[in-house]
C-alpha cells in the first residue's frame, strides 16, 4: 500500500507539473511566439552573416549592417509608397457618397459589390485624421514597437548563441545520435531561411506587379490594391484567392471589362509564381503541399490567434522534416540543402 501510495503521489506530481507547465506556456504564448520568429530571422539572415565573416566582417557589424539594410528598405518603401497611398485613401474615404449613389443607380452583381466597398470605405478613418501630423503613440503602438525590438535583439542573439546552444544538446545525447541531430538541426535552420527569403522575394515581386497591371487596367486605388496582394502571399492558399476576390470586386466598379482584366492579372501572377518563380527561384523551400499548407494555416490561427499565421508554415515546415527523420528514417545529411538569395554552401556556412 505504501509503495502504491507513493507511485500514486509521484504521478500525481508528474501531471500536475505537465499541467502547470503547459498554462504557464500558454500564458506566455505571445513571448514563445515572438522567440519563435526571431528564430526564424536569424535563420534567413544567418547565410548573409557567415558569408561577410569568411570575407573578414566580424559577426556584430553583419548584423548591423543586415539591419542597416532593412531600416534603408522599408524607409524607401514609405518614402516612395505613403505618399501615394496616403492619397489613394484619402479618396477612397471621400469616394463613400460617390459609391453610394452609384450602387442606388446599379443593379445585380455591381450594386452588392458597391455596397460592400460603401461599408468597407466607411470604416476608414477620416480624411482630416489621415493628413493630421500629430499622430499620438497609443499603448498598442508601444507593445509592437517594444514586440519588434525584442524580436530583433533575440535575433541578433541567436546568431552569436546558436552554436554554443547546439553543443549543450547535443552533449545530452548519446554519441551514436549527435550526427543526426545536428543535420536535422540544420537542415530546419535552412529551410526556415529560405523560406523567409522567399516570402520577401514573391511579396515584392507581387506587390510591384500587380500594382504596374491594376493600374493599366484603370482600377481605383492600383498601389493599395498591389500592396495589399503583395502582403497577403504571406498566407499560401488562402492569401491569392482573397487578393483576387479584391480585385475583381474593385473592377466590378468600374466595368466588368475591367473585373475580368484584374482577375486575369492575378491568375497570370498567380500562374508565374507556380511554374517559374516558385520552381526555379525558390525550390522545395518547406517541402509541404498545397493542402497541408491549407491545415497548418487554419488551425495554428484558430488555435493561436491572427498573429500566428506568419509561423504556421515554418512551424509545419519543422515538424514534417522531425517526421521525415525520426518516423521515415530518413537521412538529413542526403537532403539537398535549399538555397535563396544565397548558394547551398554559404547556407551550410
Amino acid at each position: 500500500m505504501r509503495d502504491t501510495a507513493r507511485k500514486a503521489f509521484i504521478a500525481s506530481v508528474v501531471v500536475g507539473g505537465v499541467v502547470v507547465l503547459g498554462l504557464a506556456l500558454w500564458k506566455i504564448k505571445i513571448v514563445i511566439a515572438l522567440l519563435f520568429l526571431a528564430f526564424i530571422i536569424t535563420a534567413a539572415m544567418r547565410p548573409g552573416v557567415e558569408m561577410l565573416r569568411r570575407r573578414g566582417v566580424p559577426r556584430g557589424a553583419g548584423i548591423a549592417l543586415h539591419y542597416l539594410l532593412l531600416a534603408m528598405a522599408i524607409g524607401l518603401l514609405l518614402w516612395a509608397v505613403v505618399p501615394r497611398a496616403k492619397d489613394e485613401v484619402t479618396h477612397a474615404v471621400n469616394a463613400v457618397g460617390n459609391v453610394r449613389s452609384e450602387a442606388q443607380q446599379s443593379e445585380g452583381i455591381r450594386r452588392r459589390v458597391l455596397l460592400g466597398l460603401e461599408r468597407r470605405l466607411e470604416e476608414l478613418p477620416s480624411a482630416d485624421a489621415l493628413l493630421d501630423p500629430a499622430v499620438s503613440v497609443t499603448v498598442t503602438v508601444f507593445e509592437v514597437l517594444v514586440g519588434i525590438f525584442f524580436t530583433l535583439a533575440c535575433a541578433a542573439y541567436w546568431i552569436f548563441e546558436k552554436e554554443r546552444a547546439q553543443r549543450l544538446v547535443l552533449s545530452l545525447l548519446p554519441v551514436k545520435r549527435r550526427r543526426i541531430v545536428r543535420e536535422t538541426w540544420d537542415l530546419i535552420d535552412m529551410k526556415l531561411g529560405a523560406f523567409v527569403r522567399g516570402q520577401i522575394l514573391l511579396i515584392t515581386l507581387v506587390a510591384t506587379v500587380l500594382s504596374l497591371a491594376f493600374w493599366l487596367i484603370g482600377l481605383p486605388y492600383p498601389l493599395l490594391l498591389g500592396i495589399f496582394a503583395g502582403l497577403v502571399e504571406i498566407v499560401p492558399v488562402i492569401g491569392p484567392l482573397v487578393a483576387g476576390a479584391a480585385a475583381i470586386g474593385i473592377g466590378f466598379t468600374v466595368s466588368w471589362q475591367a473585373a475580368l482584366a484584374a482577375g486575369i492579372a492575378v491568375l497570370a501572377v498567380r500562374l508565374l509564381e507556380d511554374y517559374i518563380v516558385i520552381p526555379r527561384v525558390l525550390g522545395d523551400a518547406v517541402g509541404l503541399s498545397p493542402l497541408l499548407v491549407l491545415v497548418s494555416v487554419s488551425a495554428v490561427t484558430f488555435l493561436f490567434g491572427g498573429f500566428a499565421v506568419l509561423l504556421a508554415i515554418p512551424l509545419a515546415a519543422i515538424v514534417v522534416t522531425l517526421v521525415d527523420v525520426v518516423v521515415r528514417n530518413r537521412d538529413p545529411g542526403t537532403e539537398e540543402p535549399p538555397a535563396v538569395l544565397f548558394p547551398a554552401k554559404d547556407a551550410e556556412g
